[in-house]
């Protein structure tokens, strides 16, 4: 399936449509085929959750590793502790969270981050299930002695992206009343009378003497003429503006803490 184990540890894990979903921390490796089987995924905003992912139809891209599965889906997966080995049941378990039948089970064993911490497996002689019994670090946490680990709760918080309305251009067609003045032009008749002169005598007694007749003058006047034409003004785009502001996420989380109880005459 993978050429080099070592390559998916540490490596970004990518969903299949390409999201970002987180780095992988430890990889599972199947005791009989010594496959890898699923990826422990750190995800969350600060990378405090970590999830289980099977690696059945995953590949590496570079540097990066890419799953059969949606963000949402890995985020959601059965929360296990990574404890450095899967028994059958937990491996039921994700299987069926992430739609397989039961010929996926098997015992399954961490390979990758161990935090200068080791694993001593022993094998059940009556169901052949091999369990992992971790030293090192954590020895306390299971068999007790003179120390005790105190643990608390802590925030995992993200954001998610969600739909809160759209927002359209739409053109319609608005009708104004424009008014203008334009200056026309029209002629009009005006009488004038001139006396007779030396000047005009000769052009005065031409012709008869008396007689009856017509002259014409043609008057013309100025009319207004209307056409509209269609002129682009602007143009008009929807553009986003991302504007980040501070929220508060208020949540109750527990801690444990650890008093001293003496039972009676203690001498040290």
């Amino acid at each position: 399936m993978f050429e080099n184990v070592d390559r998916i540890v540490g490596a970004t894990a990518y969903d299949n449509s390409g999201d970002k979903i987180g780095s992988v921390d430890q990889v599972y490796i199947d005791d009989e085929t010594q496959d890898p089987k699923f990826a422990l995924v750190n995800t969350g905003l600060f990378g405090l959750r970590s999830s289980f992912v099977p690696l059945d139809g995953a590949s590496m891209d570079g540097d990066d590793l890419r799953v059969d599965f949606s963000k949402d889906r890995v985020k959601d997966a059965p929360n296990l502790d990574p404890e450095g080995h899967l028994e059958p049941e937990q491996e039921q378990e994700l299987f069926a969270y992430y739609g397989y039948g039961d010929s996926h089970r098997g015992d399954t064993t961490t390979t990758g981050r161990h935090d200068e911490r080791t694993d001593d497996r022993t094998t059940d002689a009556r169901t052949g299930d091999a369990t992992t019994r971790r030293t090192g670090d954590d020895a306390d946490r299971v068999s007790g002695g003179d120390a005790m680990t105190r643990s608390e709760e802590e925030l995992d918080i993200d954001t998610s992206r969600r739909e809160v309305g759209r927002a359209r251009l739409r053109k319609h067609v608005v009708t104004d009343q424009v008014t203008k003045t334009v200056p026309v032009q029209r002629e009009e008749v005006r009488l004038e009378r001139e006396p007779i002169t030396d000047d005009n005598v000769e052009d005065a007694t031409k012709g008869p003497d008396l007689t009856e007749d017509e002259h014409e003058v043609i008057l013309h006047e100025e009319e207004v003429d209307v056409e509209k034409r269609t002129v682009p003004k602007e143009r008009i785009r929807l553009d986003k503006e991302v504007h980040t502001e501070q929220q508060e996420v208020s949540e109750d989380v527990a801690r444990e803490e650890i008093d001293v109880v003496d039972d009676g005459d203690t001498r040290r």
